[in-house]
C-alpha cells in the first residue's frame, strides 16, 4: 500500500552549505537596543533574513532563550528555588517564539512552534518525527521551552534538538564576531579563534556553551557555529559556506 501523503521536499539551491541546520537565538537578541523584552524592528529584520535563507530551501529550526524576560539563574536576589526560576525562564522562551513564529509569517514564511512543555492552546508539542516533516515541507520550525526540563539551559536544547532531528550543524547567533580567548567587549585584542576542538573550548573553559551542551555535541561529532546575527546578512554567509565565525569540531 503506498503512503498516501509522501513527504513534500522542496527543491535546495546548490549553493547551500547544509541541507539542515539549527539555529540558537538568545531571548536578548530579541530585545534589540532598548535592552529588554521584544523590539520590533530587530525582530522583523531578524525574520526577513530567515525568509531569505528558507527560500534557498534551507530547513531551518530555531530554538528561542528567554534572558530578554527572565533567567532563572540571574534571580538570587528574589530567592526563587532553582527549579521554579528554570520553569520561568522556560515559559519566557514560548513568548519568544510566539513573537519571531508572528514576525516570520507577516513575511510569508509557513512556521510551526513546538514546546517541550504541552501548552495545546498556543503551541504543539515536541514530537521528533512531526518536526521532521515539518522542516521537509519548508517550514521552519521553532522549539520552545529549552527541554522541559529544569538545570538544562537553552544552549543544551540547542544541542539536543540538533542531534535528534539529525541537523548537520549548530548555529549559535551571538553579538561578537566568534569565539575569543578572553571577552571582546572587555578586553582589548582578545584573540578569535577561526576553528577550535570541543575539549579545547572545555578546557580553557571558554562561555561560548555550557559544558553540558558542549559534551553533547562532541559525542554526537555535532559541529558548532558561533557567529555575529548583528552583521546584516551573516546567517545568509554562514549558510552558503562563507568563513564567518568560529567552529568548534573534533581534533
Amino acid at each position: 500500500m503506498s503512503n498516501p501523503d509522501p513527504p513534500t521536499l522542496r527543491k535546495k539551491s546548490p549553493a547551500l552549505a547544509y541541507d539542515r541546520i539549527v539555529l540558537k537565538l538568545s531571548g536578548e537578541s530579541l530585545q534589540g537596543p532598548q535592552g529588554f523584552g521584544i523590539h520590533a524592528e530587530t525582530v522583523t529584520g531578524i525574520a526577513r533574513e530567515l525568509k531569505e535563507v528558507s527560500d534557498l530551501g534551507l530547513q531551518i529550526a530555531i530554538i528561542v532563550g528567554g534572558g530578554n524576560f527572565f533567567r532563572g539563574t540571574r534571580q538570587k536576589a528574589l530567592s526563587i528555588d532553582r527549579a521554579t526560576g528554570d520553569y520561568m525562564g522556560m515559559l519566557a522562551t514560548v513568548i519568544n517564539g510566539l513573537a519571531l513564529q508572528d514576525a516570520l509569517e507577516k513575511e510569508g514564511v509557513i512556521t510551526r512552534l513546538q514546546s517541550a512543555i504541552e501548552m495545546h492552546h498556543v503551541a504543539e508539542p515536541f514530537i521528533r518525527r512531526r518536526a521532521v516533516r515539518h522542516l521537509e515541507k519548508g517550514r521552519i520550525v521553532i522549539f520552545a521551552a529549552g527541554t522541559g526540563n529544569p538545570f538544562f539551559s537553552t544552549d543544551t536544547a540547542a544541542a539536543l534538538r540538533a542531534v535528534e532531528i539529525k541537523a548537520q550543524v549548530l548555529m549559535k547567533a551571538t553579538r561578537v564576531d566568534g569565539i575569543y580567548d578572553a571577552d571582546p567587549e572587555k578586553v582589548k585584542g582578545a584573540k578569535m579563534f577561526e576553528r577550535i576542538s570541543y575539549l579545547d573550548v572545555i578546557k580553557k573553559e571558554l562561555s561560548v556553551m555550557d559544558t553540558t551542551a558542549i559534551s553533547l555535541c562532541m559525542d554526537n561529532q555535532m559541529p558548532i557555529l558561533i557567529f555575529n546575527l548583528n552583521v546584516p546578512g551573516n546567517i545568509k554567509r554562514v549558510v552558503l559556506g562563507e568563513r564567518v565565525g568560529s567552529v568548534i569540531r573534533g581534533d
